[in-house]
């Protein structure tokens, strides 16, 4: 029975991900579709429409086999070596800035939601 409720989570989050493709697609965005869908679901979850539990064995699935995800674009990156040789030092700089953009962004995310749960409760 886990095993079916998983296909369900995962076909869940699916159906995020291509409502935000089809949304990019429609207004012609710069923003991925991809993203449009995760914004869509967490939109959702602000609203209670959808509730954590409803994708949480499907997501932990994906995020336990997140290195697998990645040896695609790590593939992609080995086979255009020649696209990034020679630029070492601001492939790390962006790399940094941008990781160090992600963690500050996630953080305050992150205290924000603390504080209003908190102030709700």
């Amino acid at each position: 029975m886990d095993g079916i409720r998983m296909i369900v989570h995962i076909g869940i989050l699916y159906l995020f991900y291509y409502a935000g493709v089809w949304i990019q697609e429609t207004l012609n965005t710069v923003i991925p579709g991809s993203i449009i869908g995760m914004l869509l679901l967490l939109l959702f979850f602000y609203a209670k429409l959808v509730k954590p539990a409803l994708i949480e064995k499907g997501a932990n699935l994906l995020l336990s086999h997140m290195p697998l995800l990645f040896l695609p674009v790590t593939a992609g990156v080995m086979a255009h070596f020649s696209l990034f040789a020679g630029k070492g030092l601001i492939l790390a700089v962006i790399a940094y800035i941008s990781t160090l953009i992600v963690m500050l962004t996630a953080g305050w995310t992150a205290q924000w939601l603390v504080r209003r749960r908190e102030s709700d409760g």
